[in-house]
């Protein structure tokens, strides 16, 4: 995509917009899919949590693949788009019973991350198969609030637990059927992953009729140039190697399963935003923006990196500007950046803007969530509208107060 269609499209449907690059979504599917080509049953699920737009979903329908879901709501988007409930898994965290049953009576497959509903549900369902999440007590990501496979997170059945596993498995007569693990977000030591792996191939032999083994994900992407990433093709080979060499032990074929999100979607997209205000103070020269951390949390909630280029102004000469937001808070995107020279009414570009952006807006101050663009075979396309004062308004109801003190009187 060339700087030109950014600008067409920021003129088409306006601003803020996210925008996502099909192609960039389709050849990360298939780098992952290459690296591990030589294992006979390889199965992605991709996380719907990332970027749940139903249009996206479709796209990872198309590549042949299936989801990975946190809710009854994630769920049913992806029955909308067309997936067989068979393909996909639901790996709640702390929800009810209630939702889990609903869930599992639709036909998908469930995960389960702690003894009590895994030994509620097992009564009840025995002959509903389950997958168990595994904390394998393994700091794997980039820090505590994406790393979730540590000791001290509220994600999976400790491996110290595995005998109470056992024990409820055998007392209810349930089906395990897979075995599951996620360590955390930006991977980057693979060794540290492989490590956590032999972790779960262990636990797996406890179970005799597996048909999977999911080994989450959390592979790092680049955000800015020059970054590191997870080097997925030397992953590849050694857990595929791994892989096989297990399933002949095990003595039955199994799926290898990843859940990824972020690896798929995250360099796939952008966010264009115009620049309203250039404000220069005594210290600092501010690029006040039409969003803030109701569109785009990532920089504040977790100080993530989104390289920030000036489209209006791709080869003026660099400055140093603090790039901040419209809403009443502070809601800082980017410190003291080198950006080409920003004026008033710029396009600014926000890189790395797929996963965890759109899906974590909200209405803070009553500003409406952007629009979605998807770019396919060329083509700019629409996939979510704007919203407008009608759709802030629709689920309210509005209470005529006046008659209300005239009944108490």
């Amino acid at each position: 995509m060339e700087t030109r269609d950014l600008l067409a499209i920021a003129e088409e449907f306006g601003t803020p917009v996210y925008l996502y690059d099909a192609e960039k979504i389709e050849s990360q599917y298939n780098k992952l899919t290459n690296a591990f080509k030589g294992v006979k049953r390889l199965k992605i699920n991709y996380a719907v949590k990332a970027l749940s737009n139903i249009s996206v979903l479709k796209l990872f329908k198309q590549l042949n693949s299936g989801l990975d879901t946190v809710s009854i709501q994630e769920v049913q988007l992806g029955l909308a788009a067309g997936f067989q409930a068979e393909d996909i898994i639901y790996t709640p965290n702390g929800v009810s019973l209630a939702e889990i049953e609903n869930v599992a009576a639709l036909g998908c497959q469930i995960n389960i991350d702690n003894l009590s509903i895994l030994e509620q549900f097992g009564t009840k369902h025995p002959e509903v198969p389950i997958c168990i999440r595994i904390n394998p007590h393994v700091m794997a990501g980039g820090n505590a609030n994406i790393s979730v496979g540590h000791i001290d997170s509220k994600f999976g059945i400790s491996i110290h637990q595995i005998p109470h596993v056992l024990r409820i498995v055998e007392n209810t007569g349930m089906n395990i059927n897979g075995v599951h693990m996620h360590t955390g977000s930006d991977i980057l030591d693979i060794d540290v992953f492989l490590y956590a792996s032999e972790i779960l191939f262990k636990i797996a032999l406890q179970f005799s009729d597996l048909e999977f083994i999911d080994f989450g994900s959390g592979f790092k992407v680049p955000y800015k140039e020059n970054d590191i990433e997870t080097n997925i093709d030397e992953l590849g080979k050694k857990l595929t190697k791994r892989f096989n060499a297990f399933e002949k032990e095990y003595g039955k074929p199994l799926i290898l399963a990843f859940e990824p999100g972020k690896f798929l979607v995250s360099e796939a997209g952008s966010f264009l935003v115009h620049v309203n205000v250039v404000k220069q103070t005594t210290s600092t020269v501010f690029a006040s923006v039409d969003s803030g951390f109701n569109h785009l949390i990532r920089p504040m909630l977790y100080n993530s990196h989104h390289d920030i280029v000036n489209i209006s102004n791709s080869s003026g000469r660099e400055r140093f500007y603090t790039v901040v937001g419209y809403i009443c808070e502070t809601d800082t995107f980017a410190t003291n950046r080198r950006i080409t020279e920003i004026s008033e009414g710029d396009v600014l570009c926000f890189k790395n803007a797929g996963a965890y952006c759109f899906s974590m807006t909200s209405n803070y101050n009553s500003r409406y969530r952007p629009a979605e663009v998807l770019w396919y075979n060329d083509k700019a396309h629409l996939i979510r509208k704007r919203e407008t004062i009608d759709d802030l308004l629709q689920h309210q109801i509005i209470v005529d107060l006046k008659q209300e003190v005239a009944v108490e009187n």
